[in-house]
């Protein structure tokens, strides 16, 4: 009691007197990340039974473990591994595997832990999943380590097990671990040694071809493809089991069993094998071909399409074995046939002949099974008529596709299949059709087409589908014919489309175009006929409004530029029509050398003159260019700006002129013009003056600045074959525009928050430069960027003022980077065929409805299409639409070529007359800057705590195509 009054009398007295006294110092604490090793313990141990175990296993296994984590985890997976029962053993398995994938972790450590886990399982299900786990494990080793051998020779163990799953998952270790490296005896007839089983991979695995497990056997091949693929040549004594297989009851079985005898005949071609039951010989491939070609025949469609696609890669095969696969008879040189001198030594060592008196008593006495005697089996006769009249339409494509690819390397086969193609051309299934038309334009070049193939050709014309007529038209551009009345019939049939379908309209011309070109001597004698033309009798002007008209003269012209005499057929209305269409149409009609007549000269006329020479001087011309304006030794060097708007011009008609180098020159020519841009708003007039002064200046450089960094995206996203050298200069001069933002904005003395916001934002963009351009700033020396990098210690702790200051010295002292020479650019172009932006006829519509515009448009070199490419509807009023197009509305014809056919809806309010919509084509672009790294920026602001974020991805849209007018004119609704 006395304790307890002394103590009370000590605080009042401490509280009145107020004794001072010293402070505890705070403790230190260590935070730490909680252990998951030791969570994963202490929830095992909590529970009650499997269900509960199994339960906090799959909770874990959706957590991330970090690499440092990893083996304390797996220790106390595999502590708890003996505790439980079947099924969180297996689930303990699965995380093993799960876990040796974590990335910076080494699996070496618990393979023996692993492995001594499989000598007291029991359960099969358990055991295959821990060889999973060993499988994962073994790939993440390196070829030829002592552990992969040992894990080997734990799957050779093992494959006795009973159970199919261990022995599957055997097999797969063996095919993904098995050593490549072993040497093979003579002819590739097996391995010269065997060290303890574990080069002899190979023929352990094959003898699990016969397997009473369907699903074995299949691993059994799929584990010698893979030994294939890892660069392991199997044995060819394998080749007869495999033929086997081929009529395994297993679907999965003959399916593999077809890649290994492909395999096989295309390691061995060339090796002799016998025929079964018979004396005669035949090299490997032939066999295998055969064998493969039965496969059409076969009852699983799978089989069938995989049967069909292999064929096509097997150009070693004999021409008289390929052209069998196209006649369902068996042809009579692959029947074992007799000599008439072995016949007649038969029948004389006999001693009998032919009486006269019984039919056919001279017939051979033996019975011949044709089975026996084939040199081919009879299934595989006509493989490729079965595949091309097969149910499933996926057999179809792939025995039309291996027509192609065998077709392509031998001109022969091509011309024996070109009936089996054309007939094609009727199938129901429209992708079939398509198919087939490519397939045909693709060989085009071996090929001739008769009139009646011509015929079965062109009715494909009626097809409804866009998509197939354009295709045709692309095949008839590259196809010849043979007589004249092909070409004539080839006429009538486009006129028959272009009249049924007038949107095919640029299409049919094309196709026109080639085929006049192709043809010029058979259609020389049609030119009256097709001019209706007369010898002494004026025939009345056609109308050149007339698109069949139209196409009649683009087949005609194109067929004179080769044929001389053409042009005498002419009449006076004729020359006149040519004149205008090679104004109107230059790239459909070519210019023609007409004697007394005045030339024709176009851009395309003087390029058609250009070789290779022309190509290389073009190329010489445009380095020469580059190299005059790096002589510019900075920004305000005298005579820079007309140098470089003389240069840029140059560049300009070099591209028009040079359709090979048109991407690269435009290149070269819009960085001159950020230069010159660049150096105008840095020149002397504005710099000097006071700041009140140049309040208009300062407008006119800002808008400068603005036009920079859009050009920069230009540069950036609407050209492709850019090198990481040409990326790193576009960004400089993105990086210089950035910096003139910035002291212009410092000009116009906005508030100290925006200012250092800025600045910080400024900094980050350099560190984001030099992190993405780590390798490319050697050749960036004396530039811009290069000054900035050597200041910037100093920048990171200067006032926001002051680094303005230096910004601007340095901006104008920077000199001019030169440009490296791209090796292939191209520039990303769009054009419109329809709407044409011609017609005075509006569009009439409901005024708040909608009406449908059919786009059509060609794109050249644009990537991913179906991502970036948008259509953009410019009101009268101001208004902007964009639509996005939908992934079906792209085709893509040829390389580096692509075709949007889509439409678009267009609605608006009444208007008292029409009035014109714009439609062009917008290039969506998306920039996302490395996120910089966060460090302090001293004397700055003592506010400051933290960075602001980097700066956020950059979107937007690039017009890359001329805009089309379209008038519409919505009517006020009917009351």
């Amino acid at each position: 009691m006395a304790a307890h009054l002394k103590k009370r009398v000590y605080e009042e007295f401490t509280r009145v007197v107020q004794i001072p006294h010293e402070e505890a110092p705070a403790k230190k604490l260590r935070l730490s990340k909680p252990s998951k090793s030791a969570a994963l313990h202490i929830d095992l141990c909590k529970a009650a039974n499997s269900t509960d175990a199994l339960q906090y296993l799959l909770q874990f296994a959706r957590k991330p473990v970090e690499a440092e984590s990893v083996e304390g985890v797996i220790r106390i997976l595999l502590e708890h591994y003996y505790k439980t029962d079947n099924s969180v053993r297996l689930k303990i398995a699965s995380l093993l595997g799960l876990l040796s994938k974590t990335k910076g972790f080494n699996p070496d450590c618990v393979v023996d832990d692993v492995i001594n886990t499989l000598g007291n399982e029991k359960s099969h299900q358990v055991l295959a999943q821990l060889l999973d786990t060993l499988l994962v494990i073994g790939t993440q080793l390196p070829e030829g380590a002592a552990v992969r051998r040992r894990l080997v020779e734990v799957a050779c163990k093992l494959l006795s097990d009973t159970y199919f799953g261990v022995r599957n998952k055997c097999l797969q270790l063996l095919g993904c671990l098995g050593m490549v490296d072993a040497p093979l005896g003579k002819d590739g007839e097996g391995p010269s040694s065997s060290i303890g089983g574990v080069r002899d991979v190979p023929n352990i695995i094959s003898n699990y071809f016969t397997d009473q497990e369907p699903r074995v056997r299949t691993a059994a091949l799929k584990a010698m493809l893979q030994l294939h693929e890892r660069g392991m040549k199997i044995h060819q004594i394998i080749y007869e089991q495999a033929c086997r297989l081929l009529s395994d009851d297993y679907e999965q079985v003959r399916s593999a069993a077809v890649q290994m005898v492909w395999v096989l005949s295309q390691l061995y071609p060339e090796s002799i094998v016998p025929i079964p039951s018979s004396n005669e010989e035949i090299r490997l491939v032939d066999d295998a071909f055969g064998k493969i070609s039965h496969m059409i025949s076969d009852g699983s469609w799978m089989v069938r399409v995989q049967a069909a696609k292999t064929l096509g890669s097997m150009l070693q095969v004999s021409p008289h074995f390929l052209e069998q696969t196209l006649d369902k008879k068996l042809m009579s040189d692959l029947r074992r046939k007799r000599t008439a001198h072995e016949r007649a030594k038969e029948l004389f060592a006999s001693g009998e002949f032919s009486s006269g008196r019984k039919w056919a008593d001279d017939a051979p006495k033996e019975r011949l099974d044709s089975n026996t005697v084939n040199l081919i089996a009879s299934g595989a006769c006509g493989a490729f008529v079965h595949g091309l009249e097969d149910e499933m339409f996926e057999v179809r494509i792939a025995a039309v596709e291996a027509l192609c690819q065998l077709a392509r390397s031998s001109p022969s086969f091509a011309e024996k299949c070109l009936d089996f193609l054309v007939d094609m051309f009727n199938d129901e299934i429209e992708e079939v059709r398509l198919q087939s038309i490519h397939v045909l334009r693709e060989i085009s070049t071996h090929i001739t087409l008769r009139e009646d193939q011509l015929d079965t050709v062109l009715a494909v014309l009626e097809d409804s589908s866009r998509d197939i007529r354009e295709a045709l038209h692309e095949l008839l551009c590259y196809t010849n014919v043979s007589t004249k009345e092909c070409i004539q019939l080839a006429l009538l049939d486009l006129l028959k489309n272009l009249n049924k379908y007038p949107t095919d309209r640029n299409s049919v011309w094309k196709c026109l175009k080639f085929l006049g070109s192709r043809h010029p001597t058979l259609v020389l004698p049609l030119v009256p006929e097709l001019l209706s033309t007369h010898p002494y009798f004026d025939t009345p002007e056609p109308d050149m409004d007339d698109p069949a008209y139209i196409a009649v003269l683009v087949l005609v012209f194109n067929a004179a530029k080769s044929c001389p005499t053409m042009p005498a057929l002419f009449s006076d209305h004729t020359f006149r029509h040519y004149a205008y269409l090679r104004d109107s149409l230059s790239h459909l009609v070519p210019p023609l050398r007409l004697l007394g007549r005045k030339q024709v000269y176009s851009l395309d006329s003087l390029d058609s003159g250009c070789g290779s020479g022309s190509v290389e001087s073009a190329k010489l011309f445009l380095q020469q260019s580059l190299n005059r304006v790096s002589t510019i030794q900075n920004l305000e060097t005298p005579g820079a700006p007309d140098l470089l708007n003389f240069t840029i011009r140059d560049l300009q008609r070099l591209g028009e002129l040079q359709t090979e180098l048109a991407g690269a020159a435009d290149f070269c020519a819009t960085y001159l013009r950020c230069q010159l841009l660049l150096m105008k708003a840095l020149q002397d007039k504005l710099w000097n003056m006071a700041v009140p002064l140049c309040l208009k200046q300062n407008v006119t450089a800002t808008a400068a600045a603005q036009q920079i960094l859009e050009e920069t995206y230009k540069l950036e996203f609407l050209y492709s074959g850019l090198e990481s050298r040409q990326v790193a200069t576009v960004h400089h001069v993105r990086l210089q525009a950035k910096a003139l933002q910035l002291v212009l904005t410092a000009r116009s003395r906005p508030g100290m928050d925006l200012l250092i916001s800025s600045c910080e934002k400024f900094l980050q963009e350099i560190e984001c430069f030099q992190r993405m351009f780590l390798t490319q700033l050697p050749h960036l020396q004396d530039s811009f960027v290069d000054k900035l990098l050597e200041l910037m210690p100093r920048l990171s702790s200067c006032k926001p003022v002051e680094l303005v200051k230096i910004l601007q010295t340095t901006l104008r002292q920077s000199g001019l980077l030169q440009l490296r020479l791209p090796e292939q650019i191209h520039r990303a172009t769009a054009t419109i065929i329809e709407p044409t932006g011609e017609s005075d006829n509006p569009l009439r519509f409901t005024s708040g409805l909608v009406v449908a515009l059919d786009i059509d448009a060609t794109l050249e070199h644009v990537q991913d299409p179906q991502d970036k490419v948008k259509v953009q509807v410019l009101y009268p009023d101001g208004q902007s639409h964009v639509i996005h197009p939908k992934p079906a509305d792209f085709r893509k014809p040829g390389p580096d070529r692509h075709r949007l056919i889509t439409q678009v809806y267009l609605s608006h309010t009444a208007w008292t007359e029409p009035s014109q919509v714009e439609v062009r084509l917008l290039l969506a672009y998306s920039s996302s800057p490395s996120s910089p790294s966060t460090t302090g920026r001293a004397g700055w602001s003592d506010s400051i705590d933290s960075l602001p974020p980097a700066e956020a991805a950059v979107e937007g849209t690039i017009p890359f195509s001329k805009p089309v007018k379209v008038y519409i004119m919505p009517k006020p609704a009917r009351r």
